[in-house]
């Protein structure tokens, strides 16, 4: 994004999250976004999990270095683990944890540990993000995420495709809602304590494809039958941040597709065979 890369008010540091070199000067907050996506990690990678942890270790001797008022480390609602069947909307207190014997899981567990750390250096001030699903341009438009994959086959002329049955649950929360969250949590939130970031208007895959393809005039097509049981859940609730720091979803669902989708189509060569080049990862 070399628009993006040569704006004045940037500065760029050059190396790895685990090693990098502290830059002079003092700095009043931190944001640790840097972290291998779940898929990435899913994929058996145990490299990627002791980078993500050594890179947590590396940022927190930064802010102490530095003398850093704040941390915000961006971290997942998949600390929770598998959401209960009986729980709409999963708050902060609820004690769940990741199935260690589940590959996926490792994302979950690196989380944690990062939170854990926060929280072993009581020097640093840290703020807690648990980050759920979200949606806007520059979501890499690529099987990495469901919803990009879905936008991805709509502005490519359909058909869109699921590859499970359609019935799992979630929620999106506009990028620049999500912006505004974590500004504030870094601003206002309260240290040593998680706040959920996300939407809590829950929609299934099925029906979110669905959404798409009647914005696209394309077809959705579903590999699976619906299954037996309870569909899975990944749904915050965000009690907390309404309550304590006034926040709100002020952007739509309907409104995040369709700014989203104008933007995908505004995209130059054809993502399905140009997503590595169009999008930073």
């Amino acid at each position: 994004m070399p628009r993006l890369a040569l704006r004045p008010e940037f500065e760029w540091l050059q190396g790895e999250m685990e090693n990098f070199a502290f830059p002079d000067g003092s700095f009043d907050y931190v944001i640790h976004l840097a972290t291998p996506s779940a898929a990435e990690v899913g994929a058996g990678d145990t490299a990627l999990a002791l980078t993500a942890l050594q890179g947590m270790h590396r940022v927190l001797q930064f802010a102490r270095h530095c003398g850093v008022r704040r941390l915000l480390l961006s971290s997942s609602g998949a600390v929770y683990g598998r959401q209960p069947e009986a729980l709409g909307h999963i708050p902060e207190d609820y004690n769940g944890a990741p199935d260690p014997c589940q590959p996926m899981s490792a994302y979950g567990e690196i989380k944690r540990m990062s939170e854990l750390m926060c929280a072993l250096t009581p020097e640093v001030e840290c703020v807690v993000a648990r980050g759920f699903s979200f949606v806007g341009p520059y979501l890499p438009l690529s099987d990495k995420f469901a919803i990009g994959s879905f936008i991805r086959d709509a502005v490519g002329g359909g058909p869109i495709r699921i590859r499970g049955d359609g019935t799992p649950l979630r929620s999106y929360l506009y990028a620049s809602d999500m912006a505004i969250w974590l500004i504030t949590l870094l601003v206002k939130g309260k240290p040593n304590r998680p706040y959920n970031v996300g939407s809590d208007e829950a929609i299934n895959l099925g029906g979110l494809a669905r959404t798409i393809a009647a914005a696209s005039d394309v077809t959705v097509e579903i590999a699976q039958l619906r299954a037996t049981g309870t569909a899975e859940r990944y749904v915050p609730s965000i009690d907390k941040v309404r309550n304590e720091l006034g926040l709100s979803v002020t952007v739509t669902l309907a409104s995040a597709l369709h700014r989203t989708i104008e933007w995908a189509r505004q995209i130059p060569s054809n993502p399905r065979h140009n997503q590595e080049s169009a999008f930073t990862k």
